[in-house]
């Protein structure tokens, strides 16, 4: 009976690792979790207007340019691994107090963008972003700002380290999916179940513009330690700005010291402007996981 039990487990225990190396991608990627828009940025007040980016390998990917009046810099905002760029609009509308000019896009397989989420191809998809703002936004190419939340940290570190960012900023990173997943899952040996990388914290070494990371203490999804990993690891110039909240909250709950440091960092970084006042009403945070 003991030696059919510990097979029964055995077979149970190699099952749910053959699941995870082959479904990884699902576990990961969540744009399912809302393809269609639940709002625009007009429902709170704000300026803005459709983009339609093509990537390197020619897939078109959805976007929205949200230009701030008395522009400080125009910021790439790259969103977490679920929902899409509507699900953003309590981001956008701080950005927007800030000063900032914004163009935030949808992944490939995200939204109403073309095309399957990948790792590979995420970064070409930030690079679209990055070649818009840079060539075709009108704005100062020498005061560009990358922004990446959680997945998104990663996609940004990434670009940055191939770019010339005025500044990075990147909210609850992990150090790398295997690494982040181990923590998750420490009955698995997920470093050497992992098909997918972002390695975030060799990224940050790789790349020089100043850098704000953003974390929260109370994170229930990537643990405050990720995020500390990920600066110490970094080059200064850097800023490690801590706040309170969930994963999803964090920016919120802490909002008024969530702004007054990315104001300071910016201003810090050379990109000096009084915040705006707040427009339009305020908008309800749809953002889910990672």
């Amino acid at each position: 009976m003991l030696l059919r039990l510990g097979s029964l487990l055995a077979l149970s225990y190699l099952t749910i690792m053959l699941l995870m190396w082959l479904f990884q991608e699902q576990l990961l990627y969540l744009p399912g979790q809302g393809r269609e828009h639940i709002a625009t940025p007009a429902d709170i007040g704000l300026e803005w207007r459709a983009v339609e980016l093509t990537t390197e390998d020619d897939l078109l990917l959805d976007a929205w340019w949200l230009p701030a009046k008395n522009t400080r810099a125009a910021l790439l905002f790259l969103h977490g691994n679920a929902g899409n760029i509507s699900h953003r609009l309590a981001s956008l509308q701080q950005f927007n107090r800030l000063g900032l000019s914004v163009l935030i896009i949808d992944y490939r397989g995200y939204g109403k963008s073309q095309g399957r989420p990948s790792e590979a191809g995420m970064a070409l998809d930030a690079h679209a972003g990055w070649r818009w703002l840079k060539e075709e936004s009108g704005q100062d190419p020498d005061r560009l700002v990358i922004f990446g939340r959680s997945l998104g940290a990663a996609v940004a570190a990434e670009l940055a380290t191939r770019t010339d960012p005025a500044a990075l900023i990147l909210e609850s990173p992990f150090r790398s999916v295997p690494m982040l997943g181990q923590q998750l899952y420490p009955w698995l040996p997920v470093r050497a179940l992992a098909r997918l990388d972002y390695p975030t914290v060799e990224y940050v070494t790789q790349q020089s513009a100043p850098l704000l990371v953003i974390h929260s203490e109370d994170d229930e999804i990537i643990p405050f330690t990720e995020g500390q990993a990920v600066y110490e690891a970094a080059p200064s110039p850097k800023t490690l700005l801590t706040i309170q909240g969930g994963h999803n909250t964090g920016f919120l709950r802490s909002e008024a010291t969530y702004l007054r440091g990315i104001d300071d960092f910016l201003s810090g970084a050379g990109l000096n402007a009084r915040p705006q006042r707040n427009q339009g009403q305020s908008a309800s945070n749809k953002e889910t996981l990672l």
